[in-house]
């Protein structure tokens, strides 16, 4: 499973480590990560891990939660952009 060169440092248990790897290949499936690129694959796995050690360990609602998460950033980007884009003073 892929997932595991992500590990190093946490301590989970082997259930845990085979689920996370079935909702990290869901979750690059629902997203479109392509095998070469690392920097989104590793943000997706480090997002995953964090949600396990609170407690969730079923990878559809892993993978529910990540989904979830990368919508509202780039929401939040988004909102960012369109503030920074109008000019001061102007609202139209």
């Amino acid at each position: 499973m892929p997932i595991r060169q992500y590990l190093d440092g946490h301590a989970l248990d082997p259930e845990t480590v085979r689920l996370l790897g079935l909702a990290f290949e869901i979750t690059r499936a629902a997203l479109k990560i392509e095998e070469g690129n690392e920097p989104a694959k590793e943000v997706v796995a480090n997002k995953l891990i964090e949600l396990a050690k609170q407690g969730e360990h079923d990878p559809e609602r892993l993978c529910d939660c990540v989904l979830t998460w990368v919508n509202e950033a780039a929401q939040q980007s988004q909102s960012k952009r369109g503030r920074m884009s109008m000019p001061p003073g102007r609202f139209r």
